[in-house]
């Protein structure tokens, strides 16, 4: 499996996991969703990813709707997040996983309950960076990255 999985690394180069690499990227991603671990090289899965978000952001409400909704059998999106930085900012590399969606969900995510519990209430005129991912059988699919100023 290892040997034609391909990720992009942060500096955008594309890269070749070794065995144990791949094994431990998809047990994690795995027990992030709350899936048993595996001790097999899994098929490879591509899921697809996510094509748009528009994000409801305020100091009392944070949802994320998406498409394609609902999410296909056995996908579950991924949601990660920043801190909040100055609205100026235009650029995030530090997103931390927030929630994970139940298996075919459907749009929209609510994370404010969420974010609050992790990170603390969103401020006004801070800005945000939202990054989503579906996930299926181990692997996740390319990222959907965006942000908002909190309103």
């Amino acid at each position: 499996m290892a040997t034609t999985w391909t990720r992009t690394d942060s500096l955008g180069q594309i890269i070749t996991p070794t065995g144990f690499t791949a094994f431990v990227a998809v047990n994690n991603n795995n027990v992030a969703a709350g899936n048993a671990t595996v001790s097999d090289a899994p098929a490879l899965v591509t899921p697809p990813a996510l094509l748009t978000a528009v994000i409801t952001l305020t100091a009392a409400a944070f949802s994320i709707a998406y498409t394609v909704t609902p999410l296909p059998a056995g996908s579950r999106c991924f949601t990660y997040v920043s801190g909040q930085v100055s609205a100026g900012r235009n650029f995030n590399g530090d997103f931390k996983l927030l929630q994970v969606s139940a298996a075919a969900a459907a749009s929209p995510v609510n994370a404010y309950a969420a974010y609050v519990a992790r990170l603390g209430v969103p401020i006004v005129g801070n800005r945000i960076f939202i990054r989503l991912r579906c996930y299926n059988g181990g692997f996740l699919s390319g990222a959907l990255d965006t942000s908002a100023v909190v309103a």
